[in-house]
């Protein structure tokens, strides 16, 4: 995650102050000025970072929390309240129209990603229950109206085009009367972006503002380009008016500034959230869950709902099941394993648990890769060894280890670790039974 080495230079600062019973005036400014050193290291800006550490002091030096029993805990709890009003308080949701056509201008500059972001929400508004719209207004950049049908494909998502011939003020005028023509409720104008803000472009905009009239105009930012990013914010809103932020590549082991500094800055929310290359990683902007994340809290909300869209309720059940009877085989390890990975990148899922820091974990890999090598593995195994690993001798495992492509170091490593799973589900069944009315479920079921 972008937040991962501030993440990581907060939770030593805080474990500090957690370590003395009773915390001094002195104390809580040494921790802050660490806190501001943090910050700015991570690109947050500085007048931002000034008026932040100024009111968590304000608020944290006193009798109230200096005199509490858990002082630590206390100025962890005001440098999270702030850090959620920092980045807006409260999820900000998309304005729908109660009825008729909800009109968005997609907006920002060439590279930021937006005509793929474009699809991505368009493909999250229909899992809503919506009919979205996708509408080329890119009638400059090579290829853009191409891409976007590509990606409109790939989610299922039909999309408006007159090709580049025409001006993208009619464009746009045409795909409303198209959507109106065919009962869609979302359209989504992926507008033209340009290398730099010019005068061309914003005008353009305002044209296409001003003949749409938009519910919302999001501008696409990349979160990689730091502080670039909270200017190009800053100089959209004051020329257009736009009314939220999606941030792209907030996953990348970037800095992470701009997502603090954007909102006090341009005084608009960010909206949405880019979080990896995937058509389906694009999620709602949660302020408190980030600033849980940040503080290394985990984000446990968003690992369950991540869970429940992913998770095959059947399955789990079946799975259950087998695991109160010890009849887990390799087959339900592998269908487990692929319910797993549906959730995306595995540092992602981990990075949502309380206390886990993937920039600290050092050699613990995580590395999506793995998960395919073990899905090879188990692939090459018959049906028979697959269902009864105890048949499993040297001359099979050899056969394993050829026919997958891995060492054979690698498949007893896989066949132990598995054993070793089976004889602790055989104890837990044990545990469990004659426990009437015990409900016991799998992670993530």
């Amino acid at each position: 995650m972008a937040f991962d080495q501030l993440s990581t230079k907060l939770q030593e600062v805080f474990k500090q102050l957690k370590s003395k019973g009773k915390l001094s005036d002195k104390d809580v400014k040494m921790a802050l000025r660490e806190v501001k050193l943090a910050l700015l290291e991570a690109d947050v800006n500085f007048k931002v970072v000034k008026q932040f550490i100024k009111t968590i002091e304000e608020r944290a030096v006193g009798t109230e929390v200096l005199e509490s029993l858990t002082p630590g805990q206390q100025v962890i709890k005001i440098v999270n309240d702030e850090l959620v009003a920092l980045m807006g308080g409260a999820q900000s949701k998309i304005a729908f129209a109660s009825k008729g056509i909800t009109p968005i201008m997609m907006v920002g500059l060439q590279g930021a990603g937006k005509t793929t972001t474009s699809g991505k929400l368009a493909a999250l508004i229909k899992s809503q229950g919506k009919r979205p719209l996708l509408v080329g207004c890119d009638v400059y950049r090579p290829a853009a109206i191409d891409q976007l049908m590509k990606v409109g494909k790939q989610v299922n998502v039909p999309v408006f085009s007159l090709g580049t011939d025409h001006n993208p003020v009619d464009i746009a005028k045409a795909g409303m009367a198209h959507a109106r023509e065919n009962n869609y409720d979302v359209v989504l104008l992926d507008t033209a972006g340009r290398l730099h803000i010019d005068e061309v472009l914003m005008d353009e905009l305002k044209f296409i503002k001003a003949e749409v009239k938009p519910r919302e105009i999001l501008l696409v930012v990349d979160a990689m380009t730091g502080q670039d990013a909270v200017n190009v914010a800053e100089s959209f809103n004051e020329a257009l008016g736009i009314d939220g932020i999606v941030m792209t590549k907030l996953d990348s082991d970037n800095r992470g500034g701009a997502a603090l500094s954007v909102k006090a800055v341009t005084n608009k929310p960010i909206k949405y959230a880019g979080m990896g290359e995937k058509l389906s990683d694009l999620e709602p902007f949660h302020p408190e869950r980030m600033a849980s994340r940040i503080l290394g809290m985990g984000d446990v909300l968003t690992l369950i709902e991540k869970a429940q869209e992913n998770y095959d309720e059947e399955k789990a059940k079946e799975l259950e099941a087998k695991f109160r009877k010890a009849e887990f085989n390799f087959d339900d390890f592998l269908d487990q394993m692929r319910q797993i990975k549906k959730m995306g990148p595995l540092n992602q899922i981990l990075g949502m648990l309380p206390g886990m820091n993937t920039a600290k974990m050092g050699d613990i890999n995580v590395d999506d890769k793995q998960l395919a090598y073990i899905e090879a593995i188990i692939l090459s195994m018959t049906k028979e060894e697959r269902q009864n690993p105890t048949i499993i001798n040297m001359s099979r495992k050899k056969r394993i280890a050829a026919g997958s492509g891995r060492d054979l170091q690698e498949v007893n490593r896989l066949i132990k670790q598995f054993e070793q799973m089976q004889t602790m589900m055989k104890q837990f069944s044990g545990m469990m039974k004659g426990k009437k009315g015990n409900k016991f479920k799998l992670p993530f079921m």
